[in-house]
């Protein structure tokens, strides 16, 4: 059984992984917090060049509503497979995932609900 650290770590990974892979760039930064039956991942610097330059260009509010639809369509389109990896790591079912992302700070946060609170082995504490 893996202890919450090593949850919180695969999640980072795994995320990480699929944001090189999918999304054509990996993040600068990336934390994943479990709390109760709540994976929280939060990603820094993940915008990439053409994402930057979409932004710059166009009318700000329009730049940033075109960048929000196109990473809510990529993410719901990847959902499946970030459903099955959470799956993987927690060995609990995905009830729900909420996302957004800043097009001033580069962050994105993605908030996964699962059925249950996952079981993890308690850290003994120094």
């Amino acid at each position: 059984m893996k202890s919450a650290g090593e949850i919180e770590a695969a999640v980072c990974e795994g995320v990480s992984r699929f944001e090189l892979e999918y999304m054509g760039r990996g993040p600068k930064d990336i934390h994943a917090h479990l709390i109760g039956d709540l994976v929280v991942v939060r990603l820094q610097g993940v915008l990439t060049a053409a994402e930057q330059q979409l932004v710059k260009t166009l009318q700000p509010e329009k730049g940033r509503d075109l960048l929000k639809q196109v990473r809510t369509q990529l993410m719901e389109t990847a959902r499946p497979f970030l459903e099955a990896l959470l799956k993987e790591i927690t060995g609990v079912e995905v009830l729900s995932l909420h996302h957004d992302i800043s097009t001033m700070t580069g962050e994105e946060i993605v908030v996964f609900t699962l059925v249950e609170a996952p079981s993890f082995r308690e850290t003994r504490k120094k």
